[in-house]
């Protein structure tokens, strides 16, 4: 189970989100909603390597990785450490930890010890009082990986430290509320909504394209429950699409928006989870922010292996995955 993604709305974003397709119009096989457009469109073309298009006008959201702290249990020592983490991870480092642990099988502790070994975390780290701290962690595997970088550092940093694995959001949220867990890897406008969501369910979106604004809203809705937060790093879990690398090389397809302006048409087969059509972060979006017109919509998984499958084999165009998934992965 991954981190749940930013495609509900506002009101809802409390729930975990399982990121589904459309109702009839959006079934596999169907045309889309949008397919009325003119053009040829950009047929699927099969590969073995996946490429991101570049969000490049913002429709995501700024999920950036950050720890969220306990507020009691914060300490410079301890936000040193974290803010050590943070300033050395970045998406592509991210897919490669992803890599590590769900494509060559390795356990989420090894990957972490590689990238602390690595990048040099430990190195200069002062060691202060210390004290115990429990690093919590949800129930998918990039969660439990960074929960264990976490630890490391701050072992590194004098603590004793133990990682607990508590579920989804709905559970380690309000068991770091309470202190029962101190500190966990968190992502900045997930977080947010669900915060604002907790507090007014009528409240704006506080998440933002922006990363300063996320991190600001999020700032000061953390201090209404008891929650301060470290640097937020360069990685990013959202939803992103993409391609075959032969896909873009054929069409010279980088970014988004060189999809809209060379690919809305018949031939283009967009894929995804169900709800994608209607979604804001998904084909909704493709639609209003770039003017992306599909000529069919299929309906398959969360960013799973189906819809990883679809693209490598040639079934689809263009597909929703994840932006730290492990098979994005260069190589």
């Amino acid at each position: 189970m991954r981190r749940p993604l930013l495609m509900m709305a506002a009101t809802t974003t409390a729930a975990v989100v399982a990121l589904a397709g459309c109702g009839d119009a959006g079934s596999s096989g169907t045309k889309s909603p949008s397919s009325s457009a003119a053009g040829a469109g950009c047929a699927p073309v099969a590969g073995d390597r996946l490429v991101v298009l570049t969000d490049d006008k913002n429709l995501q959201n700024t999920d950036n990785v950050l720890p969220a702290i306990h507020q009691k249990a914060s300490s410079s020592q301890l936000i040193a450490a974290l803010d050590k983490v943070s300033a050395a991870l970045d998406t592509p480092k991210l897919i490669a930890l992803n890599k590590a642990v769900d494509i060559d099988r390795k356990s989420s502790k090894a990957a972490a010890t590689e990238f602390i070994n690595g990048n040099s975390i430990t190195a200069g780290l002062a060691k202060g009082p210390g004290g115990k701290i429990t690093v919590g962690a949800a129930n998918f595997s990039e969660s439990a990986t960074l929960g264990e970088i976490y630890a490391q550092a701050l072992t590194a940093a004098g603590f004793t430290v133990k990682v607990q694995t508590i579920g989804n959001r709905e559970l380690y949220e309000p068991a770091l509320e309470k202190g029962d867990i101190d500190v966990v890897p968190e992502y900045a406008a997930t977080l947010a909504t669900f915060i604002s969501g907790k507090l007014d369910k009528n409240a704006k979106d506080p998440s933002s394209a922006d990363l300063t604004t996320t991190v600001t809203n999020l700032t000061e809705l953390g201090a209404k429950v008891g929650l301060v937060f470290g640097k937020p790093s360069q990685a990013q879990d959202q939803n992103a699409f993409a391609a075959t690398s032969a896909f873009s090389d054929k069409y010279g397809v980088k970014t988004l928006s060189d999809l809209a302006a060379k690919c809305s048409g018949t031939a283009s087969v967009l894929e995804g989870p169900a709800e994608c059509p209607q979604r804001p972060k998904c084909q909704a979006g493709l639609v209003s922010t770039y003017n992306f017109q599909a000529g069919t919509f299929s309906t398959l998984d969360a960013g799973g292996p189906l819809t990883k499958t679809a693209l490598k084999t040639g079934k689809a165009s263009v597909g929703l995955v994840f932006s730290s998934d492990g098979a994005l992965a260069a190589g």
